[in-house]
C-alpha cells in the first residue's frame, strides 16, 4: 500500500451551467479525477470569498470556481461579479503567501461535459504540483488576548 498524497479540492459550481456540465459528465460516464467535491451554488456570482477561505483553512488543498460562459448568466452578471470576486481573492492569498493556482476560476457550460473533466484534471495537476496546502491559522482579533482564552469567555456566555 502507498501513502502517496492525493490533494483535496472542493469545487463551487453554478446550478445552471457548471453544475449541469458536471453532471453530463457523470451520466456520459466521462472520467475525471475522484479529488473533487462538489457544492452546488445558484450563481458563482453568489460565492462568498470566506467560503473559500474558510476551505483553505479547514486543510483543503484547491478550491474550483466554476460558471457560466460570458453573457450565459442566469443572473445576467452574476458569472462577471464572480470572476471578480475570484481576482480580488486571489491577490489577498498572495498577500497571505497562498500560492498562486490554489484558487482556480473555469467557465463550463451545461453542455460542456468533457471540458469539465478537462478542467478537474487541469486543477488537480496543478494542485498535485503545487502539493499539500499549508493551514490558513485562525487568529484572534483581539490583541493581547488569546484564542484558548477567547474561548473560554465564549463558553460562559
Amino acid at each position: 500500500m502507498t501513502d502517496q498524497w492525493e490533494p483535496k479540492i472542493l469545487a463551487f459550481l453554478c446550478n445552471w451551467c457548471s453544475y449541469a456540465g458536471a453532471d453530463l459528465a457523470g451520466t456520459a460516464r466521462i472520467q475525471y479525477p475522484p479529488n473533487i467535491r462538489v457544492i452546488r451554488v445558484p450563481c458563482s456570482g453568489r460565492i462568498n470569498p470566506l467560503f473559500i477561505l474558510k476551505a483553505l483553512q479547514n486543510g483543503i488543498d484547491g478550491v474550483l470556481v466554476s460558471g457560466c460562459h460570458p453573457g450565459d448568466c442566469h443572473y445576467i452578471s452574476g458569472n462577471y461579479i464572480g470572476r471578480r470576486k475570484s481576482a480580488t481573492l486571489k491577490r489577498f492569498l498572495e498577500y497571505l503567501g497562498i500560492e498562486e493556482g490554489r484558487v482556480q476560476f473555469s467557465w463550463v457550460s451545461a453542455a460542456e461535459g468533457v471540458k469539465f473533466s478537462q478542467v478537474v484534471h487541469e486543477v488537480v495537476q496543478d494542485i498535485k504540483k503545487l502539493g499539500p496546502a499549508k493551514r490558513l491559522v485562525k487568529r484572534s482579533l483581539e490583541f493581547g488576548v488569546r484564542s484558548s482564552e477567547i474561548k473560554n469567555r465564549d463558553s460562559e456566555l
